[in-house]
């Protein structure tokens, strides 16, 4: 069978000028937790915004290779018709729309679906898994707390019913507590929702804890992918992403001489 999400040796200019991505490929098995781990820089979140169809809101372009998501090539789309096809991103430092209540920011998120009835379940799923939520219903969103407003942008997500979510940074500048707690219920909707989940995260500790497969990034490039069972036993990656050398100095692949890049090509 093909997979939920395949990214086939993709490349990536801004501004018709820039190159991001050079050449990247990566899966989505239906009903799986992916990550993707690489430092600042690597490309992370412009993957996710190719997947998404927000690259060109910022004047970017996937000028090689493709993406399909259950078959079908999504790369030409506009992020709305993306959205309805099933896939929604969660982006990086919780973009909440500060002016609305935290309930009209689920309905917002909920726009695609037409039914009433659909919408009213969506959110009492929603409030099952952020119980927080339905406290702060009738409050601003600009004024509830930093975990509220993740919460918030995971469950605005949800309102979309996504086949696939795109999760950037869920854990930047919360609590431990908080990022143990989010994390936990990302579990819970890949496992009750069985939303699948492509996950960046700087935490790779805590990414490798919840997911099953994962791929490491530099320079637009995939230089490692695998199991997570696998990668957290290789001794680069428990170097350079799980700990540091014995002089203290963090490691790049590009001075692993013994590590080659595992090349996909579009056939």
């Amino acid at each position: 069978m093909d997979p939920l999400l395949a990214v086939n040796n993709i490349e990536v200019i801004y501004h018709n000028v820039i190159l991001v991505l050079k050449g990247m490929s990566l899966n989505v098995e239906e009903g799986q937790i992916v990550t993707i781990l690489g430092n600042n820089g690597a490309g992370k979140t412009t993957t996710l915004k190719a997947i998404s169809g927000l690259l060109k809101s910022e004047d970017g372009e996937v000028t090689d290779g493709q993406i399909q998501f259950q078959g079908k090539r999504i790369d030409k789309k506009y992020p709305e018709e993306i959205v309805r096809m099933g896939i929604f991103q969660v982006m990086e430092g919780r973009r909440v729309f500060e002016d609305l209540t935290v309930e009209e920011n689920l309905i917002a998120g909920g726009h695609t679906n037409k039914s009433r009835t659909k919408m009213k379940q969506d959110m009492g799923i929603v409030y099952d898994y952020f119980p927080r939520l339905k406290d702060r219903k009738n409050i601003l969103a600009g004024y509830v707390s930093g975990g509220e407003q993740q919460m918030l942008v995971i469950g605005r997500g949800l309102m979309s019913t996504p086949e696939l979510m795109l999760l950037d940074e869920p854990s930047m500048g919360l609590s431990p507590l908080l990022v143990s707690e989010i994390f936990r219920i990302i579990q819970r909707i890949n496992k009750d929702e069985g939303v699948s989940i492509l996950l960046v995260e700087q935490n790779a500790r805590l990414a490798l804890s919840i997911a099953e497969h994962g791929y490491v990034m530099e320079n637009g490039r995939i230089v490692l992918d695998d199991t997570v069972d696998k990668l957290k036993e290789n001794a680069d990656v428990k170097e350079f992403y799980l700990g540091l050398t014995e002089v203290g100095k963090k490691k790049s692949y590009r001075d692993v001489k013994h590590y080659k890049r595992r090349k996909r090509w579009l056939t």
